[in-house]
């Protein structure tokens, strides 16, 4: 009963969603309450059917129930209980349906906390977002459906029979429970690691929750709301939505360090960029609106940007699941590429249409004008700049390229991480430039000397690192200059958060602790933004030290031989072959670690025999310095060959990452407002 009450479930959430985009876009446009109230209803109905489907589903997984095709492909009777349940977003058909059902939470979500105060764009805002979930479940429905079974199909010989999946087929009988356990295939051992329970759902939520303001901008257009209404019921969307796929992006990078046996955590892969390319623009898009806010300016812009960022994450999802793109981040090809290509390219089609209307009508007209290049807002405006340069860059790079050649020679040719470097590099340069000189602008206009006066600071301590940083023998001028502009942002964030806590300390005579805790609370999305800013930069710090200076070596050791690279000695010790509790083999080396003759750690790089493929498990010691990363080629009991890395200050790019959550979550967590005597007494003092 579990694949039927399952299938039924999908069935009548994508009755629901259907229904609702209908009854929304018939309230909205002739503004009919009722029709607008049934579309809420039936948009917030999806959400308890599709958490009901995947229930099945879970409960299929860990239940084993090797009748279910899916549970078949992505399970066998050896997997743990942690992998059986995140098996349910290991394949296509799974990760569809958790897909659908995290849009319906992020769609109930919305509609909760908006239905009161933006009644005039919600009737839109649900069609858009119910017409992108019927989408999805359309797919899972018809064409990559979860609770499919096998089934024994009689064929013409007598006694001849075909195992087939499908839904309800007639005249067929199920297979052995026996035959089908035995014949299991368990999942893809590079999703057993413990960043790919969190990678996908983060992403997911990522790439979904962008669907959130893209529909109110979207619904703005509908009904001719052009003020900033729609940014401000968004604006936490926006954010939750960048957090997310910020958390996904780090954690796929940690996954590729510690599984994929190559010693980094990104190689320019295109599914990697798929995913990254939403995150740029999204960025863009959220550093916009704030212009608009205070200034009612970048109206079109602003619009362009939210659409380019959804265009953005329905191509990443496309480039992921189509098929079209060979990576070991993407799915299997399958039969949802060419509706995935047409939903985007549609969806993209109406959002510009509605765009061009109200554009040519003269709605999104500004209110005001630029007053000078050193203007916030003008500076805000060269970091979108930025932005969708290096969005453009990537997406040739890893797309554009590719397709192309492919196209007018019929072979495919493809760019490697050191063309993507050469051209994305200074972008990145000038992107933490821009980083620590706009905030230090004003709105409006700004002088020169007010803002070299403001410069002045951050400078000074940006000029005596590199100073320190060439005394220390940091000799290459490309590793110099990054860590200086990567600096320069980080001391301005830290200048700004200081000059805010002093005037604060000053003006009511209160504590350093307290003015500090005091300012971020009164100013959250400014100085967590600042917070975000630090963490952009320890990340940049992290990756110009594990890329410029970077060490890899590979060699042959007999079994009691050391190496000698950089301050350390590995001695290979050991080599044992074991057979693990669900099956496979292990082939494990035992080595120590050495640094100025003295042991500092034992490592055991090993090589995992999976029945689908081997899996390379690395040996590392990490220190905020660097990690020493050992990587098992293959080997005997008499000899083995390792391939070894220093990577100095990478576990900064993990550090940033928590610095860079950090900050969104203060920017995001609801405002404390002080209460009406507080604020009289800080008026008065200020």
């Amino acid at each position: 009963m579990l694949a039927e009450t399952g299938l039924a479930a999908l069935t009548f959430a994508f009755a629901l969603a259907v229904y609702a985009v209908a009854a929304s876009a018939l309230g909205g446009h002739k503004q009919l309450e009722r029709w607008g109230r049934s579309g809420r209803n039936a948009a917030l109905l999806t959400f308890p059917a599709l958490l009901l489907a995947t229930a099945m589903l879970v409960i299929a997984l860990m239940t084993e129930q090797y009748q279910m095709s899916y549970v078949y492909s992505v399970t066998d009777p050896q997997t743990p209980a942690l992998y059986r349940f995140t098996a349910l977003w290991g394949s296509q058909r799974g990760s569809l349906l958790f897909w659908s059902l995290l849009m319906s939470l992020f769609a109930v979500a919305a509609i909760g906390l908006n239905w009161r105060g933006e009644r005039r764009l919600m009737p839109f805002a649900i069609a858009f977002m119910m017409a992108t979930l019927a989408f999805f479940l359309g797919l899972s429905l018809f064409l990559e459906n979860p609770f499919e079974r096998w089934w024994l199909l009689p064929q013409g010989a007598p006694g001849a029979q075909e195992v087939s999946s499908a839904l309800i087929p007639p005249f067929a009988v199920t297979p052995s429970e026996a035959a089908l356990r035995a014949g299991a295939q368990g999942l893809n051992p590079l999703l057993r690691h413990f960043g790919m329970v969190i990678h996908p759902p983060m992403l997911y939520l990522g790439f979904v929750g962008f669907t959130i303001p893209f529909s109110f901008a979207m619904a703005a257009l509908a009904a001719g709301e052009l003020s900033s209404g729609w940014i401000k019921a968004t604006r936490r969307w926006s954010l939750i939505a960048w957090i997310f796929l910020s958390i996904g992006l780090i954690l796929g990078g940690r996954w590729a360090y510690d599984v994929l046996g190559w010693g980094g955590y990104w190689g320019w892969d295109p599914v990697e960029n798929a995913a990254f390319l939403p995150w740029l623009v999204g960025t863009a898009f959220i550093h916009s609106v704030i212009i608009q806010e205070k200034r009612g300016m970048l109206k079109l812009w602003n619009m362009l940007l939210v659409i380019a960022t959804f265009s953005a994450v329905m191509f990443g999802t496309f480039a992921t699941r189509s098929g079209v793109i060979e990576s070991v981040h993407s799915f299997a090809r399958s039969e949802v590429g060419f509706p995935m290509l047409a939903f985007w390219a549609v969806i993209t089609l109406v959002a510009l249409g509605l765009l061009l209307w109200r554009w040519g009508r003269g709605e999104l007209s500004d209110e005001r004008q630029f007053a000078n290049l050193l203007s916030r807002e003008s500076l805000f405006v060269l970091n979108n700049v930025v932005f969708i340069a290096l969005f453009i860059a990537i997406f040739w790079g890893s797309f554009g390229l590719p397709i192309l050649s492919e196209l007018a020679f019929g072979k495919e040719v493809t760019i490697g991480a050191e063309t993507f470097e050469f051209f994305v590099v200074p972008l990145f340069i000038a992107m933490y430039v821009l980083m620590g000189v706009a905030p230090l602008s004003a709105w409006g206009a700004t002088s020169l000397p007010r803002l070299g006066a403001a410069l002045r600071p951050p400078l000074l301590l940006t000029v005596l690192s590199i100073l320190a940083l060439a005394l220390s023998g940091t000799g290459l001028l490309v590793a110099t200059v990054g860590y200086g502009v990567a600096l320069f942002a980080a001391y301005v964030a830290l200048y700004e958060i200081y000059r805010g806590t002093k005037a604060r300390r000053q003006a009511l005579n209160e504590s350093w602790p307290r003015a500090l805790l005091a300012l971020f609370r009164r100013n959250q999305r400014r100085y967590g933004g600042y917070i975000v800013h630090l963490g952009v930069t320890v990340i940049g710090i992290g990756i110009i030290g594990s890329t410029v200076f970077q060490t890899e070596v590979q060699h042959t050791l007999q079994r009691g031989d050391s190496i000698a690279l950089r301050d350390y000695n590995l001695r290979f010790d050991d080599f044992i072959r074991a057979q693990a509790v669900d099956g496979r083999m292990m082939n494990i080396t035992a080595v120590t670690l050495f640094r100025d003759g003295s042991e500092i750690a034992r490592m055991r790089p090993r090589i995992d025999d999976y029945e689908q493929m081997p899996m390379t498990i690395a040996g590392a010691h990490s220190t905020l310095e660097n990690d020493f990363y050992v990587l098992l080629i293959g080997g005997d009991s008499e000899r083995a060959t390792f391939r070894i890395y220093i990577n100095p200050l990478v576990n900064l790019v993990w550090w940033g990452g928590i610095l860079l959550i950090f900050g969104t979550v203060i920017a995001v967590y609801p405002k404390v407002t002080p209460a009406a005597g507080q604020r009289k007494r800080e008026g008065t003092n200020g």
